[in-house]
Order: C-alpha cells, then sequence, then structure tokens
C-alpha cells in the first residue's frame, strides 16, 4: 500500500543552521517531494521540494502567478489586503500581460547592458570598501558595505536621486518585515510609490536617461504602472542584492578554507558566487504559484486554484542538482540552481546581480585579505523574520 501523503501544518522556517534549510524540508524531499501543507488562511495547498518538480512547475503554463490567485505561505501583514493587481505589478500577472512589461524593461538587464555598467559599479564598491577602511573596528559590514552598494547601484540605474536614498532604504524596512504590523508595512509600500510618484513627475518635467526616464519618455506606460514598476524594480534590486553579499561573507568567514581559496584564486570568483546563491537561496519562502486549471502531476491530483509553495531553498539543495549539496564548495562547477527562478518569471535582474557579487567579493577578499567576525558566529542576528533571508548585522574586523 502506498505511503500517505503527509500535510504539513505550516511551511517549515526554523533552521538548525544558519545556512540551512530547516531540516524538515529535507526529509520531505526524500520522501514526499510533491505534499500537501495547509497555508496561514486555512487553505490547504501543495509543497514542492523536489529540484526536478520545482523546476517544472515554474515552467508549467497551467500554473499562474496571477496575484488574484495567489496566498501566501507564511503570515505577511499586506497579505489579507492583496486581493487586487495593481496595474504594473508585472511579477503577479500572467502571459501576455506579464510579457508586456517584461519586454519594457529587458533591455536594460541583458548580458551587455550590465557589462557595461561594471566600471561603475566597481567605482562604487571600492569607494565603499575605503569607508570600511577608514571605519573604528569592528565595523557593521551590512551598514557600511552591503546596504549602500546595491542601494546605489539600484538607484543609479532606475534614476534615484542621492538625497532620496534614506527614503527609500526605510520604506523597504518596513515594507520587508514579516512581523511588522499591517499599518507598518503598507505606510513603507506607500512610502516607496510616493517617491517614484515624484520622480516620474521630475523626470516627466526633464526627460533622463536611466532607466525610469525612459520608461517615462516612451509613453508606454501610465503613471500607476511606472510607479509600480519603479517600485517593484526597487525594492527587489536593492534587498536581495543587499543580503546575497552579507550572507555570502558570513558562509565565507565561517567557512575559512572556502575564503581562504577564494583569496587566493580570484579566478574563482564566478564560481564562488553561483555556489553562494544555490547554497544559500536567500528567498526562503520560495516561489508563491497556484493552479489555473486542474491536472495530474507526478501522480498527484492538482485541483484548479490550489496554491503551490515551490520551495527553491529545498530544491537547491536537492542531491539530484549536485553531490553533497549541503556542503558550501566554492570549486563546485556551476549547477542550474533555481536562485533566480526558472521560466517566464526568472528574476530579470540576474545578470546584474552577478556582476554585483562577482565585483563585491572579488574586491572584498582582495582588499581585507584578512577579515574576519568580530563575534562568536552563532551571536549572528539572522534575518528569519523577513522575507528576504540574510543578516541584520555583521560585525567585521582584520
Amino acid at each position: 500500500m502506498p505511503e500517505a501523503v503527509p500535510t504539513a501544518p505550516a511551511l517549515p522556517m526554523t533552521r538548525g543552521c544558519p545556512f540551512d534549510p530547516p531540516p524538515e524540508l529535507g526529509a520531505l524531499r526524500e520522501r514526499h517531494p510533491v505534499s500537501r501543507m495547509t497555508f496561514p488562511d486555512g487553505h490547504v495547498g501543495w509543497l514542492i521540494t523536489g529540484y526536478d518538480a520545482v523546476r517544472r512547475l515554474l515552467a508549467d503554463r497551467r500554473v499562474s502567478s496571477r496575484g488574484d490567485l495567489l496566498r501566501s505561505p507564511i503570515p505577511l501583514p499586506m497579505a489579507a489586503d492583496r486581493t487586487e493587481v495593481s496595474p504594473g505589478m508585472f511579477t503577479a500577472m500572467d502571459p501576455p500581460e506579464h510579457t508586456r512589461y517584461r519586454h519594457l524593461i529587458a533591455g536594460w538587464f541583458t548580458v551587455r547592458r550590465t557589462r557595461e555598467l561594471e566600471p561603475r559599479i566597481s567605482e562604487i564598491v571600492e569607494e565603499h570598501l575605503d569607508v570600511l577602511a577608514n571605519s573604528e573596528r569592528p565595523v557593521d559590514l551590512v551598514r557600511t558595505f552591503a546596504e549602500p552598494v546595491s542601494a546605489i547601484v539600484i538607484s543609479e540605474l532606475l534614476g534615484v536621486p542621492a538625497d532620496r536614498r534614506q527614503r527609500f532604504l526605510d520604506a523597504t524596512a518596513a515594507l520587508f518585515a514579516v512581523h511588522t504590523s499591517a499599518e507598518e508595512a503598507i505606510a513603507g509600500w506607500l512610502g516607496i510609490r510616493e517617491l517614484l510618484l515624484e520622480l516620474v513627475r521630475a523626470k516627466q518635467a526633464e526627460p533622463a536617461s536611466d532607466l525610469l526616464g525612459t520608461l517615462v519618455s516612451s509613453g508606454s506606460l501610465d503613471d500607476e504602472e511606472l510607479i509600480t514598476v519603479g517600485s517593484l524594480l526597487l525594492t527587489a534590486g536593492h534587498d536581495t542584492s543587499t543580503n546575497m553579499i552579507a550572507l555570502g561573507t558570513y558562509a565565507l568567514l565561517t567557512n575559512e578554507d572556502q575564503f581562504a581559496a577564494l583569496r587566493d584564486d580570484p579566478e574563482l570568483v564566478p564560481r564562488a558566487v553561483e555556489e553562494l546563491l544555490r547554497y544559500l537561496t536567500i528567498v526562503h519562502a520560495g516561489s508563491i504559484r497556484a493552479a489555473s486549471e486542474g491536472f495530474e502531476f507526478d501522480g498527484h491530483q492538482i485541483a484548479g486554484g490550489d496554491a503551490l509553495s515551490l520551495s527553491l531553498v529545498a530544491a537547491n539543495r536537492d542531491p539530484a542538482l549536485c553531490p553533497e549539496p549541503d556542503r558550501l564548495d566554492i570549486t563546485r562547477e556551476p549547477v542550474n540552481h533555481l536562485a533566480f527562478g526558472h521560466g517566464v518569471h526568472q528574476c530579470v535582474g540576474a545578470q546584474l546581480a552577478r556582476i554585483e557579487l562577482r565585483t563585491a567579493f572579488a574586491a572584498l577578499v582582495r582588499r581585507f585579505p584578512g577579515l574576519r567576525l568580530a563575534v562568536p558566529a552563532d551571536e549572528i542576528r539572522l534575518r528569519s523574520e523577513m522575507i528576504i533571508y540574510g543578516v541584520h548585522e555583521l560585525p567585521v574586523a582584520w
């Protein structure tokens, strides 16, 4: 008699090790890569943990990203209010609506275009490593390096003036905290949208050649669409890169052989970035989808409207993807990890993120070959309560 498929009472989020997925996810992936799960609103949907299953569902046209169909797998302050999709919220749309918006911005994130940005990204990184070098030790790598570097890169790309970036950072912090109140989260989102409206108005009055200015000049989007697209790019581009730089540094410093290997061989930087992306998978709540119709999947009958929680963190640690997946190995041949997702909704900024991370890690180990944690590793505060995983602070010395 086949083993019954279990129903997880909630998405496992508690980690035993700061870099490893919750152990329950690994146990499910081994025995039930497609299992049931109860969502916070009581809906019983699906939790997908196997690499092959997650990858296939991300590319399956019977699986929808429409915001009005989605259910969050974790309690969020604004989750109950997301019944309508704002114009321009292309991450919560299916083709052809999604395709229209994506085509408008995709040209800014090609390999060629992002390589053109590399010299400026290098300048930004070096400037903030100068600040790090001249700071009193111990110094917080998040506030001094990771956060300002990622904020400046995405702000300059979109065209956010320097004197308005702190407003953006404050609003983002309120928006992405899981345990913030609904009022604080809504205030954070409205704060970002207010900033974008100001920028749209300014670029309408005086055309600019940055990403947002180009969208304004094209006349393809109305003000509401411009604000939403700009808000999505600004928040996603900042929070993810900040936490990959900070958490990646934490992982390297607690795996001293890996830090030494990267320091001694700069040619390993591209491999190190791909391995850190796979190993850490900072979108730890996974991708969220819904079945737009009923269909059979790996012997399970998924009904139309069923919610799907696709665990990227579990999928990227699947032994089917690579040998010894729970070991950080920056010499590993890069694999087709899912840190940026897969399919039509794969992260549009993936190439920009890669160049930003390569530049940051290469310069960091070169400038600070003796970098070390300034506190015991188990005292580092983790962002377990945030949508994007990482560390709150990373005190370092050298």
